[in-house]
């Protein structure tokens, strides 16, 4: 859902000029700026390495839910491929902003009570250690942009809640084109904070060209 969200709002940005998406299986998406390439192992981009060099920003938004997994099977599919695909990418493209979706709560101190939290934090502190243009998304609350395919059911019976949960705790809610616009922004001009909550997310969307 995310990765649909921010894939829109970079067809439609005037600055971009062209986005690669990595995807196990077909999208089902066409337009001028769009390339896509399918491979099914993201633990051995060896057979697509030359086509990921030359760009200047990464937008990772590929993440699991921890619900029904163990902690060796999360910490895999969360910390294990992505630090693979990150240190692939700082290889070929050392000066590419890396934009890293995380979540609300996140724990970066990596000694906290919740599992998922610290596994997300140490994959925030490693690519941190990796890039030096690298920022941590944590969002909490999203709402669809209009015209996604890939919701879960879920955010669409609780869509109702977005404007009042914005009103009463904005700390906690944004959107998906807030995200996708702060990513491009930040890959644009940097950004000094490197650890990014809503309110820093929602600033950053509206940030003038």
């Amino acid at each position: 859902m995310v990765g649909e969200g921010v894939l829109l709002e970079c067809l439609s940005h005037p600055d971009i000029e062209q986005v690669l998406v990595i995807n196990r299986k077909p999208g089902g998406m066409s337009h001028p700026k769009l390339y896509e390439i399918i491979h099914r192992d993201f633990f051995d981009l060896q057979p697509i390495e030359q086509q990921l060099a030359g760009f200047d920003a990464c937008f990772f938004c590929l993440g699991v839910s921890s619900v029904g997994m163990s902690k060796e099977e999360y910490l895999h599919a969360t910390y294990d491929l992505t630090l693979n695909v990150a240190q692939l990418l700082a290889k070929l493209n050392p000066a590419m902003a890396f934009c890293y979706v995380t979540g609300a709560g996140t724990d970066s101190s990596e000694r906290g009570r919740v599992a998922w939290a610290r596994v997300k934090g140490a994959t925030e502190n490693a690519l941190m250690r990796l890039f030096k243009q690298a920022y941590m998304f944590r969002p909490g609350f999203m709402k669809a942009t209009p015209g996604q395919k890939n919701v879960k059911s879920y955010y669409k019976f609780l869509a109702w809640l977005y404007p009042i949960g914005r009103a009463l705790y904005p700390a906690g809610f944004c959107t998906l084109q807030e995200v996708a616009l702060a990513m491009i922004n930040i890959a644009r001009r940097g950004c000094a904070k490197h650890i990014l909550e809503v309110k820093d997310i929602v600033r950053l969307a509206k940030a003038s060209a």
